[in-house]
């Protein structure tokens, strides 16, 4: 296939099912809010103005997205690098996709929605964990909201312990930082990062 316009790809690959088109709904149901207070992972996708993309993930205790009514999520931002590459992207293009998943489940739930960053202490602090609440927030105004099939997940083997890479068969991340670099001393960095995973979860 060389064209790649939208009729084109349509023509290529079909017309989804019913079932595929019909599942697909405007609020959460009871089924994607309790899949969401099982969620201790996210995948959060935004776009800048330009269109240039980014995906990062989300995660905490399970239920740590929170759901105040059938067309709202609210997603704690916890300390992290200060990249901020999604709230960047939310200022200039709200729209978002999320991908929740819950170790053990192969089926995963996404919600597409329109994205705004919130500092309000009243909608934070029920977020807090050990006393310290997100430093700020997405409120998610939800758009559409769908389960994906499990097979992504089955042919990756995504939650067989068979399937666990030894931690020893891939360099750290401090190790891969002075590689990448120029003038990073890797014992140094990884001080830093252990530094930091012990001390700035939260």
């Amino acid at each position: 296939m060389t064209e790649t316009s939208r009729e084109a790809i349509r023509r290529h690959y079909g017309e989804p099912s019913p079932r595929a088109v019909n599942k697909q709904l405007a609020r959460l149901d009871a089924h994607a809010r309790a899949f969401i207070a099982l969620s201790p992972f996210l995948v959060i996708a935004s776009a800048d103005a330009a269109g240039r993309g980014d995906a990062t993930p989300r995660g905490d205790a399970p239920g740590f997205v929170a759901a105040p009514d059938d067309a709202t999520l609210v997603i704690p931002d916890r300390p992290g690098n200060r990249r901020v590459d999604t709230m960047l992207n939310v200022a200039e293009n709200p729209q978002v996709g999320l991908l929740f998943l819950v170790p053990g489940i192969d089926e995963m739930l996404r919600v597409n929605g329109r994205a705004r960053l919130t500092t309000d202490p009243a909608l934070l602090a029920p977020l807090a964990v050990a006393g310290r609440a997100p430093v700020a927030g997405l409120i998610v105004a939800v758009e559409e909201v769908f389960f994906h099939c499990g097979k992504a997940a089955m042919r990756a083997q995504l939650w067989a312990p068979e399937a666990r890479v030894e931690r020893a068969r891939f360099p750290t991340l401090g190790c891969i930082l002075a590689d990448q670099i120029a003038g990073e001393d890797a014992a140094e960095a990884e001080r830093a990062i252990e530094e930091s995973y012990r001390t700035r979860l939260y």
